[in-house]
């Protein structure tokens, strides 16, 4: 599995892998488990994608480009056993469930369980991952159910996990758009030629055909006629000024308070022989799920009967192998963050105060739209800044840096008790 721009077999060599690299759909074979990353600069990816690669992912020389609405582009090992030309199944998939922007799902496949998560179009850096173990999967899919506002929730059926349901991965694949795996280096010399002179050919004939246009077909002359124009009957309508995102935006100083002390509630609850994993904090509420390895239910029960932490609930899974347990949070007050930078500068000053830092961080350009209160009036777009980060400092280390850019919004906080990486999701509002 990928952590930390590192495979885990790196860092054992000798060990089994827990991940694999390729499905098989319908008979077609499908790269799996690529790392994602927001693509900036879609008109001219391949500097990005060089210097990501070489700084993210060590060894990366594969590449695959996500279009749509939240342009992307996933890097692999071809040492691992991925393939020039090889389709890209993450592509596949987000193409056929476009009408969806965010969903999480797990597909049963021949070579493991195919976990993917897409959030506001965007596929999460861990959310492209084939699972050699049934239970890792379930448990990495649990670990997401109490993220709210789902598209759609995918599971399958015998895992009888309620608001969920089971989907023909044959049948979506065969919907979505087939990308391949490219060559990091490979538009150099001859191909990069070859387009140049093609791209000249196509714009000389554009510009030919614009000339025969322009000079030498005739002008036909238009044709006026007069209109009787109508009475206009002023009417005055009371407008109501449309009420902007950020009058009203979850605290996050509250927000991230709130995630600090519920995971670290939840932390302490160890039953012996399970295995915690992700713990997701949404603000209203903080959730996490426990895998079986030597231990019993009873031995599990005990321990969330007798402890200390209010818990909301827990519930078992019918196999008796996991179960999963909830805190509700203190309610999250609301505050005015008006925005103080426009699109440019915002992205320019955060880019290079986290090159000073020398922390990563994902940018993408994002927007909401406001309806308005007027008949045959559209919507009114605000745009935001969206971000993404993974660290293994804690939220109350963030706040000192976040809390300085106004117009800020947490979404998401998760935390991984396996090597202790928080995960942040948010956004700033521009000008």
């Amino acid at each position: 599995m990928l952590k930390d721009g590192e495979f885990d077999n790196d860092m054992d060599e000798g060990a089994p892998r827990t991940w694999g690299t390729s499905i098989t759909v319908s008979g077609t074979v499908y790269a799996t488990s690529l790392f994602w990353q927001p693509l900036q600069n879609p008109n001219d990816p391949m500097q990005e994608i060089e210097e990501t690669s070489s700084a993210v992912l060590e060894g990366s020389d594969l590449f695959c480009i996500k279009g749509g609405r939240a342009p992307q582009f996933g890097i692999c090992v071809s040492q691992e056993g991925y393939k020039s030309g090889q389709y890209v199944a993450a592509c596949s998939l987000v193409t056929a469930m476009d009408n969806l922007s965010s969903f999480v799902g797990v597909f049963r496949t021949d070579e493991g369980w195919w976990y993917t998560c897409v959030r506001n179009d965007i596929i999460l850096s861990d959310g492209d991952m084939l699972f050699l173990s049934e239970d890792e999967a379930k448990n990495q899919f649990m670990s997401m159910l109490a993220v709210p506002d789902w598209g759609m929730r995918i599971a399958p059926k015998e895992w009888n996990i309620e608001d969920t349901q089971e989907v023909s991965l044959s049948e979506i694949m065969q919907r979505g758009a087939r990308a391949k795996l490219q060559k990091i280096k490979g538009l150099r010399g001859t191909k990069l030629l070859l387009i140049v002179v093609l791209s000249l050919l196509l714009g000389g004939w554009l510009v030919s055909s614009l000339i025969d246009k322009l000079f030498f077909t005739p002008v036909k002359k238009p044709v006026v006629v007069p209109i009787r124009p109508k009475a206009v009957i002023e009417q005055q309508v009371e407008v109501k000024p449309i009420p902007k995102p950020w009058e009203n935006l979850r605290n996050p100083t509250t927000f991230m308070e709130n995630c600090f002390h519920g995971v670290k509630q939840l932390t302490d609850l160890t039953p012996p022989g399970w295995t915690m994993g992700n713990i997701t904090c949404t603000g209203a509420s903080v959730a996490t799920s426990w895998n079986r390895n030597l231990g019993f239910i009873s031995i599990a029960k005990e321990a969330l009967d007798k402890t200390d932490i209010k818990l909301a609930g827990y519930g078992f899974d019918p196999s008796g192998n996991s179960f999963s347990a909830s805190i509700n949070l203190p309610p999250v007050d609301t505050v005015e963050s008006p925005p103080a930078y426009n699109m440019v500068d915002l992205r320019y000053t955060i880019n290079n105060e986290f090159q000073i830092l020398n922390l990563p961080i994902a940018l993408n350009n994002g927007s909401v739209s406001v309806p308005s209160n007027q008949p045959n009036v559209p919507p009114l777009t605000f745009n935001k800044l969206m971000f993404v980060i993974n660290s293994q400092h804690d939220p109350l280390t963030w706040m000192g840096l976040l809390l300085k850019y106004s117009g800020l919004e947490i979404n998401l906080i998760t935390y991984s008790p396996n090597g202790g990486m928080w995960h942040y999701e948010g956004a700033i509002y521009v000008l």
